[in-house]
């Protein structure tokens, strides 16, 4: 299987930027980031089971980092390297950390989820069976979308791909994402990592985020105040601002709160 990813900005400048989106979406979720960044190589991939990558290939959390790893390796050519991932693609993102410590030089992680609900993996696959058909309804596809602060502008292709996702490759994506843990080898990460997680998210989302803090000593956390799960759709302009501040000064706006 071949992960596709687009590239866009400056190929020849000094840092390159990855951005992995959450499950569910796919790499569209960062049109406002790339314009953000555009002085800069940006690139977007589509995690498997999603967007241009949504073939057979069943998805988990490991092979995804080990592919990226590859990918990055060849496009780097000595350039920084700054990965921001977003939910599922925060937990591709430790998990790239983990396995290759020093590729990394910045990484902005939102709302990793790294605390197992080992007990809803008996339940996932009959639940999604059974509910499987609301996801083709447009009235469920809408509220999905609000959680994720998907406005009209990117409605329709969050409904579409929706549409598209198999049974098990949903099953998949889920378990992978209910039962992750920090892996062995996060604790040795070399770059400069900022985990966020918001204000309205569940306790289990700030909780991961503590734990993350405490798991390496290069590690800072983030409370962003007045936001659920998705600040970089919910508010673009503050989450650039907050990428820019942590790769060239080392620090957040103000309005954060420390973990």
């Amino acid at each position: 299987m071949v992960m596709h990813y687009q590239e866009y900005g400056d190929q020849s400048a000094s840092y390159l930027m990855v951005f992995l989106h959450g499950g569910g979406v796919s790499g569209w979720m960062w049109d406002r980031q790339v314009e953000y960044f555009a002085h800069y190589h940006c690139m977007v991939p589509d995690l498997p089971g999603h967007g241009l990558s949504n073939d057979d290939v069943i998805f988990s959390i490991q092979s995804s980092a080990e592919q990226l790893i590859q990918i990055i390796g060849e496009k780097a050519g000595g350039k920084k390297v700054v990965l921001v991932g977003f939910s599922l693609g925060a937990q591709v993102a430790v998990q790239m950390v983990s396995l290759r410590p020093a590729l990394i030089d910045f990484a902005i992680i939102n709302s990793a989820l790294v605390r197992p609900m080992s007990y809803a993996k008996r339940w996932i696959g009959p639940a999604v069976r059974l509910t499987f058909p609301l996801i083709k309804q447009r009235w469920f596809s809408r509220l999905q979308a609000k959680t994720l602060y998907l406005g009209n502008e990117y409605f329709e292709r969050y409904y579409a791909e929706s549409c598209r996702m198999q049974p098990d490759a949903l099953i998949a994506v889920l378990e992978e994402n209910m039962t992750f843990t920090i892996p062995t080898g996060f604790s040795e990460a070399t770059g400069k990592i900022l985990f966020t997680v918001g204000e309205k998210e569940k306790a289990v989302m700030k909780q991961s985020a503590k734990d993350l803090v405490a798991a390496s000593s290069n590690c800072n956390g983030v409370i962003i105040p007045g936001i659920g799960h998705g600040v970089s759709l919910a508010r673009p302009d503050f989450f650039n601002q907050m990428v820019d501040m942590w790769v060239h000064k080392g620090d957040v706006p103000k309005e954060c709160k420390r973990v």
